[in-house]
């Protein structure tokens, strides 16, 4: 069981919270998609036999590009690596790229779900983003899509916006449901350095964000969604039974993937490795048969603090049994150790044979994972 993620490195323009790498610049766009088809060839052999459960678009904007363009890169992986029949193939896309000939064309070579970045339906909070849609394009992007034949949808929506009140974080969280969306990913604001929202905080153009409000606003969606029988599992996933996204559930399980493009990364277990971003040294160095990118040899801690931090991000939690076989039965006495504390305070459970975070301990995942750290 193994993926393939490709990082389509373009954007029409730049949201003030994103710190993912791309470009606003599309003149080198056929160059890159050639280096990308060249790297697939390189590394061809990178997962071995294990044949492929899911192929990931993300970005940047895939659905930037022309169809066309994304139909060739995914022939190519369906002609030279081994793809099961039942195989997720997602395309990230914004509401304002999804055309009705663009989604014909994605059902037309295969694209069998949407990961879409809605992130609000309010207006006022769309433009505070930088977002190049509108909220009657987030709605009727989903309904297209749905007419169109995609039933497997994802969409994007983000809380602890400085206008966002309770009340319309609610509502954002009701017209989503209301559309009849199976999976919502749902993310709190945050602050990464060297974006645009980062630069108004410090030059006091922008309030600090108020972390309690956020707080309270996934505490909201956690009641909303576990009212309307979606399972929350993993910290910003929901989804009704039978539409886990497949791909992500595998980095979460350990499983190997494959990175493709500019500043994407790779895993086989032993070792985790991430391509440079940028995009003109990667189509240089790709051109010349060199793979681009940093090679890191996993030690045993890494693993294992690997392996914590993101099991316990999900309903799966952390599996005791397999932590023992794999890391050995003193590192699992002492994991079990150093989570005594945490049991007490009601941040984790202790059942049949796993960790797992509780409701009280979601809003402190990564804190907690890290204090279990080796």
């Amino acid at each position: 069981m193994a993926g393939i993620y490709i990082h389509i490195p373009f954007c029409k323009q730049a949201c003030h919270y994103c710190d993912f790498h791309f470009s606003t610049q599309l003149k080198h766009k056929d160059e890159l998609v050639a280096a990308l088809l060249l790297e697939l060839q390189i590394r061809r052999n990178y997962l071995g036999d294990a044949a492929v459960d899911s192929i990931y678009f993300g970005g940047g904007s895939p659905s930037i590009l022309p169809a066309k363009d994304i139909a060739q890169i995914l022939q190519y992986i369906l002609n030279n690596f081994e793809v099961n029949n039942a195989a997720e193939i997602t395309l990230e896309a914004n509401p304002d790229d999804l055309n009705k000939e663009k989604l014909k064309a994605y059902v037309q070579m295969g694209i069998n779900r949407l990961s879409i970045g809605i992130q609000s339906f309010i207006d006022r909070d769309l433009i505070w983003m930088n977002r190049a849609h509108n909220s009657a394009e987030a709605k009727s992007c989903i309904k297209r899509a749905q007419d169109i034949g995609i039933e497997n949808l994802s969409v994007d929506l983000i809380y602890g916006l400085p206008e966002l009140s309770d009340k319309e974080w609610q509502e954002n969280i009701g017209i989503a449901l209301a559309h009849d969306i199976p999976h919502i990913s749902s993310y709190a604001l945050t602050v990464e350095e060297k974006t645009a929202l980062a630069s108004f905080i410090n030059n006091g153009k922008q309030k600090p964000l108020v972390e309690e409000k956020t707080a309270y606003q996934f505490e909201i969606l956690q009641s909303v969604m576990a009212d309307n029988q979606f399972i929350h599992y993993e910290i910003s996933n929901f989804c009704k039974e039978g539409h886990y996204a497949k791909h992500n559930t595998a980095y979460w399980k350990g499983h190997s993937y494959l990175g493709i493009g500019p500043s994407a990364h790779s895993f086989n277990q032993s070792t985790r490795e991430w391509n440079i971003a940028n995009n003109h040294q990667y189509i240089d160095q790709i051109r010349r048969d060199i793979i681009p990118s940093t090679i890191e040899i996993l030690s045993l801690e890494n693993r294992m603090n690997e392996y914590l931090m993101l099991s316990l991000r999900t309903i799966w939690g952390a599996d005791l049994n397999y932590f023992e076989d794999a890391f050995g039965s003193a590192n699992k006495i002492l994991l079990l150790q150093k989570a005594e504390e945490k049991i007490k305070n009601n941040w984790l459970s202790h059942a049949n044979h796993k960790l797992n975070i509780t409701h009280n301990g979601k809003l402190m995942a990564d804190k907690i994972a890290a204090e279990l750290f080796f």
